[in-house]
């Protein structure tokens, strides 16, 4: 894997052991310490001989994760031209995985602003990372320079909040103006308003970070397409494990264990959310997974949510019958539903059909089930759950985004079926990549045969 050290921090060079009495060298222990690491780091020792040797059984090539981050790049750069902007400030994990391929603490970094990125338009890829982390990007070969992150939430700030975001805001704008070649705009997906003010103050206004995000994510490319297959076949085998661990008597919360162990056994990095549920916790939806014990005839329904190796999403929906009896009529009835819906709005998906026009031909839950509908029958997927969302034609409104689907899209399509009031739901969901020809389905789970 091609990496590259960063050339403002230096060469590496061996020294000897430390001993009393001699002078430390204390810049080239780090420079020798911060190599060991970077060697060491998960993304450059891989995933491991399980997901390699089912990636292998599957046919899929590895991808060529350097042009990856280049093409990313070069998509974030392409769309900060078009709207304007000197570059990019960076704080949702997502979106500084895609433009450094690099991770740190994510989810804890989510919702604790304390690493970020700036992509220059016409510049370097500056990562300001937590503490002590300066290795955590050496692999990638994109990240031109890391700083210390100064993070102005309120736990390391209390009331001098401001005066902190101040000189955060410096840093910030000494960049912009390096590197903006006058332009004072820059896009950011997530600030809180110390963070805007405090920029203001130096000249620096702030434009919607997200829309330049989603809409750089929006095309994969041959090598993101091989990740998000090795990403999808992973999720898959988890899934095989959680099957054949299906039993009476298993809680959901145990059941749902399984697809957590068995995406980080495969490098994978976390689940998104928590919606497995069955028997009558399956109408409506949306239940999160409990301590209920499943039963023999019980449907269970599970959506997996799930970030898995390369940091791509696998948005998977199942649905099973728990035990070795037989469906009743209304279980089949209800799958019968869901799998000719998603097969009929599948065969929709093709380049050039634009998202209104897709959603008035889609197939829709039938009369007693409409009202329980799930919420969206389409939604872009990438690194996460992503652009575009595509409602029911009926919730189409005045302030929902109208566009066309290209060739390098992914969409999940989703079906949720229960009768109102009734006691039992099923959901189903499927990956498909939007083609040159129509489109390609990416998961391959079986569906449950009993069921159909």
């Amino acid at each position: 894997m091609e990496s590259r050290v960063p050339g403002s921090f230096g060469r590496h060079r061996k020294i000897m052991p430390f001993e009393p009495g001699q002078a430390m060298d204390v810049e080239a222990l780090r420079a020798e310490a911060r190599a060991k690491a970077a060697a060491l780091n998960q993304h450059a020792l891989g995933y491991g001989e399980t997901a390699e040797r089912e990636w292998t059984a599957a046919g899929i090539e590895a991808p060529d994760l350097p042009a990856m981050r280049k093409y990313r790049l070069e998509r974030i750069r392409a769309e900060l031209k078009r709207r304007d902007y000197a570059g990019a400030l960076l704080y949702d994990p997502v979106n500084i995985r895609y433009a450094t391929d690099s991770t740190n603490m994510q989810l804890w970094v989510a919702h604790n602003p304390t690493r970020h990125c700036f992509v220059a338009t016409e510049g370097p890829v500056v990562l300001f990372d937590y503490f002590s982390c300066e290795h955590l990007s050496d692999h990638s070969g994109v990240v031109d320079e890391v700083r210390p992150a100064v993070s102005f939430m309120y736990m390391y700030g209390g009331e001098l909040t401001e005066m902190k975001a101040r000189r955060w805001a410096a840093g910030i704008a000494d960049l912009v103006r390096e590197h903006g070649g006058g332009n004072g705009r820059i896009a950011v997906d997530h600030l809180d308003p110390e963070g805007v003010a405090a920029l203001a103050r130096l000249g620096i206004s702030v434009g919607n970070g997200e829309a330049v995000m989603e809409s750089a994510r929006l095309i994969k490319s041959p090598d993101e397409m091989l990740a998000m297959r090795r990403a999808i076949v992973a999720c898959e085998a988890a899934m095989g494990e959680m099957e054949a661990a299906l039993r009476p008597g298993i809680s959901e919360n145990e059941l749902w264990a399984e697809l957590h162990r068995g995406n980080i056994a495969r490098g994978g990095e976390w689940i998104e959310t928590r919606l497995l549920s069955s028997g009558p916790r399956t109408n409506p939806w949306f239940q999160e997974c409990s301590s209920r014990k499943i039963e023999a005839g019980d449907l269970v329904a599970f959506d997996t949510d799930l970030i898995g190796p390369y940091g791509f999403c696998a948005d998977l929906s199942r649905t099973w019958l728990c035990g070795d009896g037989q469906a009743s009529n209304e279980q089949r009835d209800l799958f019968r539903i869901a799998a000719d819906q998603i097969a009929r709005n599948t065969e929709l998906l093709r380049p050039g059909i634009g998202f209104r026009d897709l959603v008035e031909r889609s197939a829709v839950p039938p009369p007693d089930c409409f009202p329980a509908r799930y919420g969206v029958l389409y939604h872009g997927v990438g690194l996460a759950d992503e652009y575009p969302t595509l409602p029911h034609a009926h919730d189409w409104t005045a302030d929902t985004p109208d566009g066309v689907l290209e060739p390098g899209m992914v969409l999940c399509v989703e079906s949720y079926i229960g009768r109102l009031g009734g006691r039992e739901g099923v959901k189903i969901e499927e990956q498909v990549l939007i083609t040159e020809a129509g489109n390609e389905q990416l998961s391959r789970y079986p569906l449950d045969t009993r069921l159909l």
